[in-house]
């Protein structure tokens, strides 16, 4: 016989509609992203369907920028929006660093030097904060605290 678990009321705090927002400005961070990929593939003549060029590491360095945040961008949004369900403000807080790391990331990787890419390595504290919130969620959640 199967038992069910009882269900449990979450209630979206109103500060929640801070990580929406930040939610939203991520959409800009990426079609800044988008953009930039598609002034480079003009500037240096690279033809679609090409996804890197195999002589122009500038490129490359442009559209990796791009690349590793839309890898990165599933875990994120899930983060802050289920984080943001604890500790809405510091998951707003952590979401802003985070995105402020990626453009620096990016504007560090566009100069053609992939070390200079480092510049955004800050943006890791707001995913910190965005894992303690969503840890903290689950934990509340399964009613382990």
């Amino acid at each position: 016989m199967a038992v069910l678990s009882s269900p449990v009321a979450i209630e979206v705090p109103r500060e929640y509609g801070y990580c929406v927002l930040v939610a939203v400005g991520s959409t800009f961070v990426l079609m800044w992203k988008a953009i930039n990929v598609g002034r480079a593939r003009k500037k240096y003549n690279i033809k679609y369907p090409a996804m890197y060029s195999p002589d122009n590491d500038h490129f490359n360095c442009i559209q990796r920028a791009h690349q590793n945040t839309l890898e990165n961008y599933p875990q994120f949004l899930t983060l802050l929006l289920l984080g943001g369900l604890e500790w809405p403000v510091a998951s707003a807080v952590g979401g802003s660093v985070y995105l402020l790391g990626r453009i620096a990331y990016a504007t560090g990787y566009y100069t053609g030097d992939p070390k200079k890419r480092a510049r955004g390595a800050f943006g890791l504290v707001g995913i910190v904060v965005l894992l303690a919130a969503t840890t903290k969620f689950g934990l509340r959640l399964s009613g382990i605290v």
